[in-house]
């Protein structure tokens, strides 16, 4: 009888050690939430809708979108980092929900670093440096020598506080020790009308809001943030490469799952996220949103998450932006 038990208990404990891996065999067996922590319409929800339509269709499961805006992206990621770590909750992050918010913002209800397992960085979307093009500057090593030449007489327009493209602005003061004071606003609206106006004289501003005015001739691009120059303006050159080297700044989305969820989900979710982005029609969908398609490993995409935080940890603090 003894030996009984104990071959009984033996397997008992074999098949409760192997129930996640086969339950992670058999996912997805139903349809998965992926939460958008921003309102309909905007980057991260197009771009979400894509992931959403091409995973579940090489999944065979269908993949629903679900908008929870509010705190800057914080309610729909608090609401991830607490959903079961079964595969079946995603969240569409951005470097604000997983890198800067934790300083911008007094209560954050969820740890980035602790509460997530990344599965990949989707796509990077570039900012842009803009200037009024009656300005007279042509170039970013042009505008450092007249900040330098001028500190604190000229300021630059964003279209929040805290958002990547206000950092944007607070690094390169930083990078290129000059003083150009920040002038923030409530979107990209006003803060174009602004720098349009003469009332502000440069701006940094998401892409894909700026590249209609950025084409119409309306304002002068002198750089976009990211290490790469981007399809969308090939003419445009980087802001490292026009005058002040090293600098680089990457307004990002990328998927994310509960921390905990077993890591043969997660592998098969960067799989299948990968494979739609190496599809050139895929690559043109995105790129036509003003982003650039990624797709790296879930160990890539938390470098880039750590390495994001203690860059903008530091900025912020130098810039003495304080929690709201």
């Amino acid at each position: 009888m003894a030996a009984s038990a104990i071959t009984a208990a033996a397997a008992i404990t074999a098949m409760t050690a192997m129930a996640p891996v086969h339950a992670a065999t058999a996912w997805p067996a139903r349809p998965i939430t992926l939460v958008v922590p921003f309102p309909p319409g905007g980057t991260t929800d197009l771009l979400a809708r894509l992931v959403a339509r091409e995973a579940g269709t090489r999944l065979g499961q269908g993949m629903v979108v679900e908008n929870r805006p509010g705190a800057g992206g914080g309610i729909g990621a608090a609401a991830v980092a607490r959903a079961a770590p079964d595969g079946y909750t995603l969240l569409m992050g951005t470097v604000g929900t997983q890198a800067t918010n934790q300083f911008l913002y007094a209560n954050v209800h969820y740890d980035p670093a602790r509460d997530f397992a990344p599965v990949t960085l989707v796509a990077n979307s570039p900012n842009v440096l803009m200037v009024n093009s009656k300005l007279g500057i042509a170039s970013v090593a042009a505008l450092i020598e007249r900040a330098r030449a001028q500190p604190g007489v000229l300021n630059f327009a964003s279209t929040s506080l805290g958002g990547t493209p206000h950092l944007s602005g607070e690094l390169f003061d930083s990078m290129a020790k000059v003083d150009i004071r920040h002038v923030p606003y409530s979107g990209s609206a006003p803060a174009m009308t602004a720098l349009l106006g003469g009332q502000v004289q440069l701006m940094y501003d998401n892409l894909p809001s700026a590249i209609s005015q950025i084409r119409s001739g309306s304002v002068r691009a002198l750089g976009v943030t990211t290490r790469d120059r981007v399809p969308m303006l090939p003419d445009v050159p980087t802001v490292a490469e026009a005058g002040l080297p090293g600098y680089e700044v990457n307004s990002w989305f990328g998927l994310l799952a509960p921390a905990g969820t077993p890591d043969a989900v997660v592998q098969r979710l960067q799989a299948v996220v990968a494979d739609a982005m190496r599809t050139p029609e895929i690559r043109r969908q995105v790129e036509a949103l003003g982003a650039v398609p990624v797709a790296n490993t879930p160990a890539e995409y938390a470098a880039v998450i750590r390495q994001d935080t203690a860059k903008w940890r530091k900025i912020i603090q130098d810039a003495g932006i304080q929690p709201q």
